[in-house]
Protein backbone atom coordinates (compact mmCIF):
# COMPACT_ATOMS: atom_id res chain seq x y z
CA UNK A 1 0.00 0.00 0.00
CA UNK A 2 1.30 3.51 -0.74
CA UNK A 3 1.86 5.76 2.36
CA UNK A 4 -0.49 9.07 2.39
CA UNK A 5 1.99 10.82 3.89
CA UNK A 6 4.94 9.91 1.50
CA UNK A 7 2.38 10.68 -1.28
CA UNK A 8 1.55 14.34 0.03
CA UNK A 9 5.18 14.75 0.50
CA UNK A 10 5.93 13.80 -3.01
CA UNK A 11 2.98 16.13 -4.39
CA UNK A 12 4.23 19.36 -2.42
CA UNK A 13 7.62 18.78 -3.50
CA UNK A 14 6.36 18.55 -7.32
CA UNK A 15 4.46 22.09 -7.00
CA UNK A 16 7.67 23.18 -4.57
CA UNK A 17 10.10 22.44 -7.80
CA UNK A 18 7.22 23.74 -10.40
CA UNK A 19 7.21 27.13 -8.70
CA UNK A 20 10.94 27.36 -8.24
CA UNK A 21 10.94 26.55 -11.94
CA UNK A 22 8.68 29.40 -13.11
CA UNK A 23 10.28 31.92 -10.65
CA UNK A 24 13.84 31.49 -12.38
CA UNK A 25 12.10 31.89 -15.40
CA UNK A 26 10.43 35.54 -14.61
CA UNK A 27 13.93 36.15 -12.80
CA UNK A 28 15.57 35.40 -16.06
CA UNK A 29 13.50 36.86 -18.09
CA UNK A 30 13.09 40.28 -16.32
CA UNK A 31 16.91 40.50 -16.54
CA UNK A 32 17.14 39.84 -20.15
CA UNK A 33 14.34 42.21 -21.17
CA UNK A 34 15.60 44.84 -18.52
CA UNK A 35 11.96 46.87 -18.82
CA UNK A 36 10.02 48.64 -16.48
CA UNK A 37 6.66 46.47 -17.71
CA UNK A 38 8.70 43.22 -16.51
CA UNK A 39 8.79 43.48 -12.71
CA UNK A 40 10.90 40.97 -11.19
CA UNK A 41 9.48 38.26 -8.88
CA UNK A 42 10.59 40.24 -5.79
CA UNK A 43 8.92 43.39 -6.69
CA UNK A 44 5.74 41.86 -7.74
CA UNK A 45 5.81 39.87 -4.11
CA UNK A 46 6.33 42.97 -2.74
CA UNK A 47 3.66 44.55 -3.89
CA UNK A 48 1.30 41.48 -3.42
CA UNK A 49 2.01 41.78 0.14
CA UNK A 50 1.61 45.19 0.74
CA UNK A 51 -1.95 45.22 -1.45
CA UNK A 52 -2.87 42.43 0.54
CA UNK A 53 -2.08 44.57 3.82
CA UNK A 54 -3.77 47.35 2.53
CA UNK A 55 -7.03 45.51 1.62
CA UNK A 56 -7.63 46.72 -1.35
CA UNK A 57 -6.44 43.39 -2.96
CA UNK A 58 -7.95 41.20 -0.76
CA UNK A 59 -11.42 42.82 -1.75
CA UNK A 60 -11.34 42.13 -5.25
CA UNK A 61 -9.79 38.61 -4.79
CA UNK A 62 -13.17 38.00 -2.49
CA UNK A 63 -15.28 39.37 -5.23
CA UNK A 64 -13.84 36.89 -7.96
CA UNK A 65 -13.78 34.18 -5.76
CA UNK A 66 -17.22 34.28 -4.82
CA UNK A 67 -18.39 34.87 -8.33
CA UNK A 68 -16.62 31.83 -9.95
CA UNK A 69 -16.92 29.81 -6.81
CA UNK A 70 -20.70 30.15 -6.87
CA UNK A 71 -20.99 30.00 -10.57
CA UNK A 72 -19.23 26.63 -10.89
CA UNK A 73 -22.04 25.25 -7.39
CA UNK A 74 -25.13 26.50 -9.92
CA UNK A 75 -23.62 24.55 -12.95
CA UNK A 76 -22.32 21.41 -10.77
CA UNK A 77 -26.01 21.48 -8.99
CA UNK A 78 -27.93 22.24 -12.60
CA UNK A 79 -25.79 20.32 -14.76
CA UNK A 80 -25.12 17.30 -12.98
CA UNK A 81 -28.74 16.16 -12.73
CA UNK A 82 -30.12 16.90 -15.99
CA UNK A 83 -27.01 15.42 -17.36
CA UNK A 84 -27.90 11.75 -15.52
CA UNK A 85 -31.88 12.15 -16.60
CA UNK A 86 -30.55 12.50 -20.36
CA UNK A 87 -27.69 9.97 -20.57
CA UNK A 88 -30.37 7.24 -18.85
CA UNK A 89 -34.04 8.17 -20.06
CA UNK A 90 -34.01 8.28 -23.55
CA UNK A 91 -37.23 9.89 -24.36
CA UNK A 92 -36.18 13.06 -22.58
CA UNK A 93 -32.51 12.80 -24.09
CA UNK A 94 -34.49 12.75 -27.72
CA UNK A 95 -36.20 15.77 -26.80
CA UNK A 96 -33.25 18.14 -25.31
CA UNK A 97 -29.80 16.39 -26.97
CA UNK A 98 -31.00 18.88 -30.02
CA UNK A 99 -30.98 22.13 -28.14
CA UNK A 100 -27.89 21.32 -26.71
CA UNK A 101 -26.21 20.14 -29.52
CA UNK A 102 -26.95 23.46 -31.59
CA UNK A 103 -26.28 25.91 -27.87
CA UNK A 104 -22.92 23.97 -26.71
CA UNK A 105 -20.84 24.88 -29.21
CA UNK A 106 -21.81 28.75 -29.74
CA UNK A 107 -19.37 30.69 -27.75
CA UNK A 108 -21.09 32.05 -24.81
CA UNK A 109 -19.04 35.14 -24.72
CA UNK A 110 -20.80 36.05 -27.58
CA UNK A 111 -23.99 36.76 -24.97
CA UNK A 112 -22.47 39.05 -22.76
CA UNK A 113 -23.64 42.13 -24.41
CA UNK A 114 -27.46 40.81 -23.94
CA UNK A 115 -26.26 39.34 -20.43
CA UNK A 116 -25.05 43.01 -19.67
CA UNK A 117 -28.51 44.44 -20.91
CA UNK A 118 -30.79 42.46 -19.28
CA UNK A 119 -28.86 41.47 -15.80
CA UNK A 120 -27.21 44.74 -15.30
CA UNK A 121 -23.03 45.23 -14.44
CA UNK A 122 -23.01 43.81 -10.68
CA UNK A 123 -22.72 39.79 -9.74
CA UNK A 124 -25.48 38.76 -11.39
CA UNK A 125 -24.27 38.84 -14.95
CA UNK A 126 -20.69 37.53 -13.90
CA UNK A 127 -21.83 34.77 -12.27
CA UNK A 128 -24.97 33.93 -15.29
CA UNK A 129 -21.99 34.26 -17.72
CA UNK A 130 -19.61 31.27 -15.97
CA UNK A 131 -22.34 29.51 -15.18
CA UNK A 132 -23.58 29.47 -18.74
CA UNK A 133 -20.46 27.86 -20.20
CA UNK A 134 -19.54 25.79 -17.49
CA UNK A 135 -23.27 24.16 -17.08
CA UNK A 136 -23.14 22.70 -20.63
CA UNK A 137 -19.44 21.14 -20.12
CA UNK A 138 -20.66 19.16 -17.51
CA UNK A 139 -23.81 18.50 -18.83
CA UNK A 140 -22.33 17.02 -21.86
CA UNK A 141 -19.19 14.78 -19.85
CA UNK A 142 -22.45 13.57 -17.19
CA UNK A 143 -24.88 12.44 -20.22
CA UNK A 144 -21.22 10.71 -21.88
CA UNK A 145 -20.69 9.39 -18.74
CA UNK A 146 -23.80 7.59 -18.03
CA UNK A 147 -24.52 6.31 -21.81
CA UNK A 148 -21.09 4.31 -21.41
CA UNK A 149 -22.54 2.54 -17.99
CA UNK A 150 -22.50 -1.04 -18.83
CA UNK A 151 -26.48 -2.17 -19.34
CA UNK A 152 -25.54 -5.02 -16.97
CA UNK A 153 -24.58 -3.16 -14.52
CA UNK A 154 -28.43 -1.51 -14.13
CA UNK A 155 -29.73 -4.95 -14.91
CA UNK A 156 -28.17 -6.79 -11.52
CA UNK A 157 -29.76 -3.61 -9.24
CA UNK A 158 -33.02 -3.95 -10.87
CA UNK A 159 -33.12 -7.91 -10.17
CA UNK A 160 -31.87 -7.37 -6.87
CA UNK A 161 -34.81 -5.31 -6.69
CA UNK A 162 -33.42 -1.58 -7.08
CA UNK A 163 -36.03 1.37 -8.00
CA UNK A 164 -35.33 3.75 -10.45
CA UNK A 165 -33.89 5.93 -7.28
CA UNK A 166 -31.08 3.34 -6.61
CA UNK A 167 -30.14 3.38 -9.69
CA UNK A 168 -29.35 6.86 -10.17
CA UNK A 169 -28.05 6.61 -6.58
CA UNK A 170 -25.79 3.47 -6.46
CA UNK A 171 -25.22 3.26 -10.05
CA UNK A 172 -25.06 5.87 -12.36
CA UNK A 173 -23.99 8.44 -10.18
CA UNK A 174 -20.73 6.72 -8.66
CA UNK A 175 -19.79 5.76 -12.28
CA UNK A 176 -19.75 9.03 -13.98
CA UNK A 177 -18.62 11.00 -11.07
CA UNK A 178 -15.02 10.37 -12.39
CA UNK A 179 -15.42 11.74 -15.48
CA UNK A 180 -17.66 14.79 -13.91
CA UNK A 181 -14.95 15.93 -11.67
CA UNK A 182 -12.39 15.65 -14.48
CA UNK A 183 -14.75 18.16 -16.94
CA UNK A 184 -15.20 20.56 -13.37
CA UNK A 185 -11.47 20.52 -13.00
CA UNK A 186 -10.84 21.78 -16.70
CA UNK A 187 -14.02 23.60 -16.78
CA UNK A 188 -11.69 25.42 -13.81
CA UNK A 189 -9.30 27.20 -16.12
CA UNK A 190 -12.78 28.26 -18.16
CA UNK A 191 -13.97 30.03 -15.62
CA UNK A 192 -11.27 31.99 -14.40
CA UNK A 193 -10.29 32.98 -18.14
CA UNK A 194 -14.37 34.16 -18.67
CA UNK A 195 -13.81 35.77 -15.03
CA UNK A 196 -11.24 38.03 -16.08
CA UNK A 197 -13.00 38.74 -19.58
CA UNK A 198 -16.46 40.08 -17.60
CA UNK A 199 -14.40 41.49 -15.09
CA UNK A 200 -11.81 43.97 -17.04
CA UNK A 201 -14.26 46.20 -18.04
CA UNK A 202 -17.65 48.05 -17.30
CA UNK A 203 -17.62 47.36 -13.66
CA UNK A 204 -15.27 48.27 -10.54
CA UNK A 205 -14.79 44.95 -8.56
CA UNK A 206 -12.62 42.07 -9.27
CA UNK A 207 -9.13 40.84 -9.66
CA UNK A 208 -9.73 41.49 -13.72
CA UNK A 209 -10.91 44.75 -13.04
CA UNK A 210 -7.86 45.58 -10.43
CA UNK A 211 -5.53 43.65 -13.35
CA UNK A 212 -6.58 46.47 -16.16
CA UNK A 213 -6.84 49.67 -14.10
CA UNK A 214 -3.17 48.63 -12.81
CA UNK A 215 -2.28 48.63 -16.28
CA UNK A 216 -4.01 51.61 -17.26
CA UNK A 217 -1.86 53.49 -14.42
CA UNK A 218 1.53 52.30 -16.16
CA UNK A 219 1.90 50.22 -12.21
CA UNK A 220 3.12 46.95 -13.48
CA UNK A 221 4.09 45.66 -9.92
CA UNK A 222 0.77 45.85 -9.26
CA UNK A 223 -0.60 44.41 -11.98
CA UNK A 224 1.47 41.56 -11.37
CA UNK A 225 0.21 41.00 -8.25
CA UNK A 226 -3.36 40.74 -9.34
CA UNK A 227 -1.88 38.36 -11.87
CA UNK A 228 -0.43 36.26 -8.70
CA UNK A 229 -3.40 36.44 -7.23
CA UNK A 230 -5.69 34.94 -9.81
CA UNK A 231 -3.26 32.31 -10.67
CA UNK A 232 -3.24 30.98 -7.41
CA UNK A 233 -7.31 31.54 -7.21
CA UNK A 234 -7.30 29.06 -10.51
CA UNK A 235 -4.65 26.70 -8.75
CA UNK A 236 -6.27 26.64 -5.35
CA UNK A 237 -9.67 25.70 -6.86
CA UNK A 238 -7.71 23.19 -9.19
CA UNK A 239 -6.46 21.07 -6.13
CA UNK A 240 -9.84 21.68 -4.14
CA UNK A 241 -11.25 19.71 -7.46
CA UNK A 242 -8.28 17.08 -7.03
CA UNK A 243 -8.85 16.61 -3.27
CA UNK A 244 -12.89 16.11 -4.04
CA UNK A 245 -11.67 12.99 -6.80
CA UNK A 246 -9.48 11.83 -4.07
CA UNK A 247 -12.39 11.56 -1.21
CA UNK A 248 -15.44 10.24 -3.57
CA UNK A 249 -13.52 8.64 -6.44
CA UNK A 250 -10.98 6.59 -3.62
CA UNK A 251 -11.75 3.39 -6.12
CA UNK A 252 -9.41 5.66 -8.89
CA UNK A 253 -5.96 5.28 -7.37
CA UNK A 254 -4.60 2.22 -7.64
CA UNK A 255 -2.19 1.33 -4.29
CA UNK A 256 1.21 0.64 -5.08
CA UNK A 257 3.63 -1.38 -2.95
Amino acid sequence: MIKRGSGFQRQFLGYFGAVLFLLALWQYSAWSLNTPLLPTPQAAIKATARLLFEANLRMHLWVSTYRVVLSTLISLLLGLPLGLIMGYERRIDRFLAPLVYIIYPIPKIVFLPLILLFLGLGDGSKIFLITFIVFFQILVTTRDAVRKVPAETVSSLRSLGGNRAQIYRYVLLPASLPDVLTSLRLSMGTAIAVLFFAESFATTEGLGYFIMDSWSRAAPDEMFAGIIMMALLGVSLFIVVDLLETIFCRWQHVKEN
